[in-house]
């Protein structure tokens, strides 16, 4: 049913602005973006724009099906709404994407996206498709702070958070791509998130808590919290939060088990050792047999991969009672890097050790390495490629889209 525009309002033009709280994110042509804007939040953009209370709540729980459950950036397409109030809301509000500044196909079908803020700055997503599952691996921040020394991305400057919206609006525009609106549990090709893109996903905890609520939320994008998986470096104070807040899987980037190669590998150890970390593994709320703590360990040559490196790790997550499993990922090289990947023969040896202590050590077989998506390597192309050959390649896009 369609509901008259209140009398007393008249549609304004588009250089009407909406008076924005600061919680609402205002896009540089000032209108507000409603992606990542929680239910709430939604309802209230609406109200600040002078809806009336009960005629808001409807708009927003209409705008959320469109937006969320359907993938409908176009108010002109939304159409149980009032032809007068689509253009009032296009005046106002916007329902935007990540814009594409590069895409690139791996020979083994990962794909990877250079994307750009509004404000103009540079971050990369990527999906990589199996037979039976696809992963979206999804950024939370531009740049790191981190500096992890086998890591690209750690070799970047922190720039900024990313909002809830660009957040959730690379989980969006990964549906644009491979056609799966409207949202559905069934038949979808992007079944898994993991945040382990660029950037410490508990450093902008709030955003990333936000952006996770509406993925998971059942009338939307509907995804499973045992779907998806946050990683961290060891932000230690926040992690029990996140188990409490979010309540999606845990991995924890560990990498060494002594304090000296830890130290050199993931920095953050200097600030919350192996022991304290591991102790927050074991009291991270809703971890068990079936929901297991997955420990990520890049393998690198005469660094970390002796025999008796592995019977450390055995021994550490016996000492803290674990439920964990063990996802060994051969080094990812990256230019300028002084690491070399462990050889094949002894990190099938690495992990028969832990197999055969009863704990699940796979090794993850590297995607999407000839375009530099693979487990640490992503870096923002903006320092890779020259500014102008970047302008070159949007100039071809938008050629090629007429």
């Amino acid at each position: 049913m369609n509901h008259p525009m209140p009398a007393n309002m008249s549609i304004p033009g588009p250089i009407d602005p909406v008076p924005v709280p600061r919680a609402l994110p205002m896009r540089q042509d000032g209108r507000i973006d409603l992606i990542g804007l929680s239910r709430d939040d939604l309802r209230m953009a609406l109200e600040t724009a002078q809806l009336e209370p009960k005629q808001a709540k409807l708009r927003a729980k209409q705008l959320w099906h469109w937006i969320y459950n359907r993938g409908v950036t176009d108010f002109a397409l939304m159409t149980d709404i009032a032809k007068d109030m689509r253009l009032w809301l296009a005046n106002r509000f916007a329902v935007s994407r990540p814009e594409i500044v590069v895409a690139q196909v791996s020979e083994d079908g990962t794909r990877k996206w250079l994307l750009k803020t509004d404000d103009g700055h540079d971050y990369e997503m990527v999906f990589i498709p199996d037979a039976d599952r696809g992963t979206l691996c999804v950024s939370s921040q531009v740049g790191c702070t981190l500096n992890c020394r086998f890591c690209h991305t750690g070799t970047m400057k922190l720039v900024r958070n990313l909002t809830p919206g660009e957040i959730v609006g690379q989980v969006m525009l990964a549906r644009d791509s491979l056609g799966e609106w409207p949202s559905q549990p069934e038949g979808r090709m992007l079944t898994n998130i993991v945040l382990m893109g660029m950037g410490e996903p508990l450093y902008n905890f709030d955003n990333v808590r936000d952006a996770l609520k509406i993925t998971m939320d059942g009338d939307g994008l509907a995804l499973s919290k045992r779907r998806i998986t946050l990683s961290t470096s060891g932000v230690v104070p926040t992690m029990a939060r996140a188990g409490e807040e979010i309540g999606v899987n845990l991995a924890v980037s560990l990498h060494a088990v002594t304090k000296d190669v830890r130290d050199e590998l993931v920095p953050l150890n200097r600030k919350y050792g192996i022991e304290e970390l591991l102790q927050a593994c074991a009291d991270y709320p809703g971890a068990n047999n079936a929901r297991r703590i997955t420990f990520e360990y890049v393998m690198i040559r005469n660094k970390n991969d002796s025999d008796d490196d592995a019977r450390e790790l055995v021994r550490l997550i016996r000492k803290y009672k674990l439920p964990a499993k063990v996802n060994l990922i051969p080094f990812n090289p990256w230019p300028g890097t002084d690491y070399e990947c462990s050889d094949a023969d002894r990190i099938a040896r690495f992990s028969d050790i832990i197999f055969k202590a009863g704990i699940s050590a796979p090794v993850r077989t590297p995607r999407g390495r000839d375009i530099m998506a693979a487990c640490g390597q992503l870096k923002s192309a903006a320092e890779k490629k020259s500014r102008a050959e970047l302008d070159r390649l949007a100039a071809e896009k938008q050629a090629a889209l007429g």
